[in-house]
């Protein structure tokens, strides 16, 4: 059976990587659910507080089915909660609540990053689909056009990993800022909710990775063809 080296040396590591990201983040948001915030507001007076601090009147406030599945919707502006977060007091559950916030306050100024991501997500659904398949179908078939065709699709998948990274540490950071200066949390409970947040970066990160090494090994194997 082959196997390809440059999967092994590339791409392996950044799914140990994602991996790791995945039960980090898990482990870290379980443990801050189960430290309550001193004020005992839940996540979604947090999130209410936050928008009105930063007059966003027009966001409506959902509750979803779930864990970790938290997200800002900026084509129906809806913040969706999800179980352990919407009704939740715990310093997680704020933490979490104000990074979705965060969206919510990038889409309202503008944020040229999210601007470009959103732009971004049909070509990359469609990269992420058919990009490393028409890639992996053109070099079966000794096809090089084909092939480049499932680079420049995936392509465009990476870019949007890649466009992720400052959208969600802007967001994190905004989290920050404005539960600190609502003196929503203390500095203490501040700690807890960097490394929820963080763990939660690492796994895009990871995925942005895991794009990237897929795309370095899809160009080297065009690159070797060619020889």
């Amino acid at each position: 059976m082959y196997i390809d080296p440059l999967y092994i040396i590339l791409v392996v590591p950044t799914l140990i990587l994602s991996l790791v990201a995945q039960v980090l983040v898990k482990s870290t948001f379980s443990k801050y659910s189960h430290v309550q915030s001193s004020k005992h507001i839940t996540g979604r007076d947090a999130a209410a507080l936050l928008m009105q601090v930063n007059k966003i009147g027009d966001v409506k406030i959902e509750g979803v089915r779930g864990s970790l599945t938290d997200h800002y919707d900026p084509s129906a502006k809806v913040l969706r909660l999800s179980e352990p977060v919407y009704d939740q007091t715990s310093i997680a559950a704020i933490g979490v609540a104000a990074h979705e916030t965060g969206h919510a306050i990038q889409h309202a100024v503008s944020y040229g990053p999210l601007k470009l991501r959103s732009a971004l997500v049909p070509v990359a659904n469609i990269g992420s689909s058919f990009g490393p398949w028409l890639a992996i179908l053109g070099l079966i078939l000794s096809f090089p056009v084909l092939f480049d065709l499932g680079i420049i699709l995936f392509s465009a998948a990476v870019l949007f990993y890649v466009v992720t990274l400052p959208v969600e540490f802007n967001a994190s950071s905004r989290a920050i800022q404005i539960l600190r200066s609502n003196n929503v949390l203390t500095e203490e409970e501040l700690g807890g909710v960097k490394k929820v947040l963080t763990a939660a970066a690492l796994t895009y990160v990871a995925s942005a990775l895991t794009a990237i090494a897929n795309l370095v090994r899809f160009i080297l194997l065009r690159g070797s063809r060619r020889r």
